[in-house]
């Protein structure tokens, strides 16, 4: 098997099984990328083989998504904590240290909550559409808002409806224009909604739109471990995001000022699907200068 093929496993966290990708020499620096929202490790498919020349790439299923195992609710609490302590027990049982962490959708209010954890094993931070500033949430969140105003069975239906495969379809390719949204394959719904079309996995995918609410509190905790520990730092950014648009970008320099920030014209949420010759090198070269060997 060459370095570039990707290798599947599980792990077992905790008795259950982590659906898990792995790509790059075993002894390489390593680039860990926790998924986002509507979506699981497949997302990185494509990343993986074109970086596993030089680094050691890790993705995974969190629990609920995907391959990996839909644990009780009455044992498993579905939220943003309760990811952030999977993502050190997957870092844990695959003998990981210190690794250049992926920050997008959901995957940067966990990987933040780890890497306030353990700021010891964060060598840099790659973000590509995740938002920790609240003054500069794109005009899509406004949905999410008018139920946090007034939690009545009105208000929490479009965060039902959103859970469905026309739901996550509009999530893929409803904000970029078609020629852009032609590039997106219909695998990532079509394949992803079955998995995810059971009761358990429906009312937790609601579960953490209505927990978004409560993770705005997070928000200055985000921003200080930034000023404080100053890791290097890639912003690779789709600003045709309802939900991050380009000034949710910009707002990362507030408290990370020396890092590099690219806006893909044209690119959306999913810009590794639409634009990943933009922005590959990119990642190449920031991991070059701040991910080498030790």
């Amino acid at each position: 098997m060459s370095n570039a093929d990707i290798h599947h496993h599980w792990i077992d966290i905790n008795g259950h099984r982590i659906f898990a990708r792995e790509a790059g020499p075993g002894d390489a620096p390593v680039l860990l990328l926790p998924h986002g929202y509507p979506c699981s490790s497949f997302q990185y498919r494509r990343l993986m083989p074109a970086l596993a020349d030089r680094w050691r790439t890790v993705a995974f299923d969190w629990p609920g998504f995907g391959y990996s195992d839909t644990p009780d609710p009455q044992a498993f609490a579905y939220d943003f904590d309760a990811y952030a302590a999977v993502l050190a027990d997957v870092a844990d049982a695959l003998g990981l240290d210190r690794y250049a962490l992926w920050l997008h959708d959901y995957g940067s209010q966990i990987g933040l909550r780890h890497a306030i954890a353990f700021p010891e094993r964060i060598a840099a931070l790659i973000v590509q559409n995740g938002d920790i500033y609240e003054d500069v949430l794109g005009p899509k969140y406004e949905t999410i808002k008018a139920w946090w105003a007034d939690k009545t069975p009105e208000k929490h239906r479009p965060l039902e409806e959103a859970v469905s495969e026309e739901g996550f379809r509009d999530e893929f390719v409803g904000e970029v224009a078609d020629a852009i949204a032609a590039r997106v394959p219909p695998d990532l719904w079509k394949l992803h909604w079955p998995l995810m079309d059971t009761p358990v996995r429906r009312a937790m995918a609601v579960g953490l739109m209505e927990k978004l609410e409560a993770n705005l509190d997070w928000f200055p905790c985000y921003q200080a471990y930034l000023r404080e520990h100053r890791p290097p730092a890639l912003i690779v950014w789709g600003p045709e995001d309802g939900y991050m648009p380009a000034e949710a970008a910009r707002a990362w320099l507030r408290d990370l000022p020396d890092a590099e920030l690219n806006l893909i014209e044209g690119a959306g949420h999913w810009l590794l699907e639409t634009h990943f010759g933009e922005a590959l090198p990119l990642v190449r070269d920031f991991l070059e200068n701040h991910l080498q060997p030790s």
